[in-house]
């Protein structure tokens, strides 16, 4: 039977206390939507839906690269009334019903839930809280049988007595939601359409309500505030790191851990507290990253040695390298094997060969460097005119001397040795020394001028 998917992400979020829709705050660096939208995908479903709303076309911006359809709900309704903006566009299956700001829900309670509806059976996922303060109640006959819900501002005090909650996210056939949507009715405290209200329509029906629980609640918490939203950011951090020691990562403190986007780890990598990894990251074995680093969309190769608060983006860093501390390796930075690039140095689009080393306070970019180059203290390439960028090239072999600017394009042969202190506008030779400097000037026993005495 085919599967349509319905993400409810039309509400204004009014206590988020933000000009943002709410479904489009971060979790872990994505939208909370797209996370519901990447867990039904591996659900195979034949259409995902997205109703929105509020900030309509902020949503539709957001997901432009997703395989969704848009419903727009004008007025906000109910979910009853949200869902019935999808009625035209469904198929002839089974209908599955999430929400956008319930972004921890696991795709394997979704297909339990799945595999109980049919034209006989409804699924309804409920979860039992603690306290289930303003949270629909699951009413249920003499038998067991679930047969209603009932809003907690509906419900008597003998109903809000309920642990079992509805979660909102249900499934059952398209061919029972069109029996049932068109007789909905906006009778109650909120004057809106509640979906809910089709449990009691399928009771009535003889339709069995079969009901399925998560594996615990935080799948099915939503977010209505910013207190929800950093609680559920730290308990989904919790859970990657948790996966990552089970592999064998060694982290100095779980709870200080940022990963927004994939990590990938070989064995014995070790990262110390306050590390953010952003996009696709990959770490080599015996990776070693230390406090308060930033790594995104990066490749670091093993037994690489990361200090103290480096920023990595777009790099390739091939192994046995040792970067930092206060080092920033911006877009197209490849490194070698054995390179290193230290303090307060940056590389951008630039190649730096096997063995080479940039130690400290350097600018290089759009630049390649051979192998065992030495890059002395302040150096910079000039790779700006003010419209165009342009190429360094260094052989083998090269020393930079420190407070050096090469104005490229520029070459600086193999074995070549420039003096520290030099401006280089013109290419030098393999093996040549290579010394631009002012000539000095000492006037001894020179008198220092003194401030003139006001009167």
């Amino acid at each position: 039977m085919s599967l349509d998917v319905v993400i409810l992400a039309a509400g204004q979020g009014t206590r988020m206390r933000s000009t943002r829709p709410k479904v489009l705050h971060r979790l872990a660096g994505k939208p909370m939507v797209r996370h519901v939208i990447d867990t039904a995908a591996g659900l195979e479903a034949e259409r995902t839906h997205v109703v929105v709303g509020h900030g309509a076309e902020q949503v539709r911006e957001a997901l432009a690269d997703c395989r969704v359809r848009f419903a727009l709900q004008a007025e906000q309704k109910g979910t009853g009334h949200a869902v019935a903006q999808t009625l035209d566009a469904l198929g002839e299956g089974k209908v599955l019903v999430l929400y956008g700001d319930v972004p921890l829900i696991r795709r394997e309670t979704l297909r339990d839930l799945l595999d109980r509806v049919d034209e006989r059976h409804l699924g309804l996922l409920t979860v039992t809280l603690e306290d289930p303060t303003g949270y629909g109640r699951i009413l249920r006959d003499e038998a067991g049988e679930a047969v209603a819900i009932v809003e907690h501002k509906d419900a008597s005090e003998a109903e809000r007595a309920v642990r079992e909650c509805n979660t909102g996210i249900m499934a059952m056939t398209a061919r029972q939601l069109r029996r049932w949507l068109p007789r909905l009715s906006a009778d109650n405290a909120q004057g809106e359409y509640y979906l809910t209200d089709v449990i009691a329509m399928a009771a009535a029906e003889g339709v069995r309500i079969a009901t399925a629980q998560p594996t615990r609640p935080l799948e099915v918490e939503g977010v209505n505030n910013r207190a929800q939203m950093a609680r559920l950011e730290r308990a989904h951090q919790r859970d990657i790191a948790e996966a990552l020691m089970a592999k064998g990562v060694a982290l100095l403190d779980p709870e200080r851990l940022d990963v927004r986007g994939t990590l990938t780890c070989g064995h014995d990598v070790e990262i110390d507290v306050g590390c953010v990894f952003e996009g696709d990251v990959e770490l080599g074995e015996g990776v070693r990253i230390g406090p308060h680093c930033v790594i995104r969309d990066s490749h670091i190769g093993a037994e690489t040695v990361i200090e103290p608060h480096s920023v990595i983006e777009g790099a390739v860093v091939a192994g046995h390298n040792r970067i930092g501390p206060f080092a920033r390796l911006r877009p197209g930075s490849r490194l070698a094997v054995g390179a290193k690039v230290g303090n307060f140095v940056e590389t951008k689009n630039a190649e730096v060969g096997e063995g080479s080393k940039i130690n400290h306070l350097s600018y290089v970019g759009d630049a390649r460097l051979g192998r065992d180059v030495n890059v002395g203290a302040g150096t910079i390439t000039c790779n700006y005119d003010g419209a165009n960028k342009h190429r360094t090239e260094i052989g083998d072999g090269a020393f930079i001397g420190s407070n050096t600017a090469l104005v490229a394009p520029i070459s600086v042969g193999k074995g070549a040795t420039v003096g520290a202190g030099s401006t280089l506008t013109r290419d030098v030779a393999d093996n040549a020394l290579a010394v631009s400097r002012a000539r000095l000037i000492s006037k001894e026993d020179w008198q220092r001028p003194v401030k003139k005495n006001d009167l």
